[in-house]
């Protein structure tokens, strides 16, 4: 890794964000297979707003969800990185591991590979000293990535997202952590 601007593994580039990945994420974003666990498809103008919202989270914190790129061939595939969830729960405040990857590049390793590079990143020029991730308890598929990357599930920190009307089939959600002591690949 070299920095907080741009975080490289052996097939991605974890960089900032340009004018011309907002195109790409808005068609991410509006796809049914990516945002099959995520309350709905985003219009362009709402997935534009994402992006805002992304980049003011770095200006504030320093760090983000940096835009993920293809080494082997520039190409944008969406995005991994670190967040401060806004909303109040047993377990905020708290810097949250996220990805969203366009569904071409699903069962390859790519968001494993990015996401242990921002816990990498998280742990040693960050500083914290954990990293939570969080999503809808049927979400095998990050699940998954969550296990891969160390992360561990207590069933008592499951929560119901605030975000979400009761009833809400996305409501209930599972929680994984991890904790500097338990180590990262470097």
């Amino acid at each position: 890794m070299n920095g907080a601007d741009q975080l490289t593994t052996e097939r991605l580039i974890l960089r900032p964000w340009r004018e011309a990945d907002r195109e790409p994420f808005a068609r991410i974003n509006s796809d049914p297979a990516v945002m099959e666990f995520f309350p709905a498809l985003l219009t362009p103008a709402e997935s534009d707003a994402l992006v805002d919202r992304v980049e003011a989270h770095f200006a504030a914190h320093g760090f983000g969800v940096w835009a993920t790129e293809l080494k082997s061939t520039g190409e944008f595939i969406g995005f991994v990185g670190l967040w401060r969830p806004s909303f109040e729960a047993h377990f905020t405040p708290c810097v949250e591991i996220g990805w969203r990857l366009a569904a071409a590049h699903w069962g390859k390793g790519l968001a494993t590979e990015a996401a242990q590079a921002a816990i990498d990143y998280a742990f040693s020029e960050q500083g914290l000293n954990q990293i939570v991730s969080f999503t809808a308890i049927e979400n095998a598929r990050s699940r998954r990535v969550m296990e891969k990357i160390g992360m561990t599930r207590d069933p008592a920190d499951d929560f119901d997202h605030p975000a979400l009307p009761e009833g809400h089939r996305l409501r209930r959600h599972v929680l994984y952590r991890k904790c500097k002591e338990q180590g990262s690949s470097q």
